[in-house]
C-alpha cells in the first residue's frame, strides 16, 4: 500500500480517471457495435456517430489515435462495400 502522501493522492486520481475512462470507452463500444449492426439508410448516420465518439475518446486520451484510426477505417470499408 502507498506510504507517502503523494502516492495516496495518485491512487485517488487514478481511480477517478479509471471510472471516467470506463464510461467513455463503454459509449465508444456501444456506438461501434450499433454501427456494425446497422443496415440500409441508418448505416451512414450510425457510422458517422461512431466515428464522432471515437474521435472524442482520442481527444480525451482514453483511446490511442491509431486504435481509433483502425476502427474508423474498418467502419469506412464496411460502408463502402455495403449495397446501396
Amino acid at each position: 500500500m502507498a506510504n507517502t502522501k503523494s502516492a495516496k493522492k495518485r491512487i485517488r486520481q487514478n481511480e477517478r480517471r479509471r471510472i471516467r475512462n470506463r464510461g467513455v470507452r463503454s459509449k465508444v463500444r456501444s456506438a461501434v457495435k450499433l454501427a456494425r449492426a446497422a443496415t440500409g439508410a441508418e448505416m451512414r448516420a450510425s457510422i458517422a456517430d461512431a466515428i464522432r465518439s471515437l474521435d472524442k475518446a482520442v481527444s480525451k486520451g482514453v483511446l490511442h489515435r491509431n486504435t481509433a484510426a483502425r476502427k474508423k477505417s474498418a467502419l469506412a470499408r464496411r460502408l463502402a462495400t455495403a449495397p446501396r
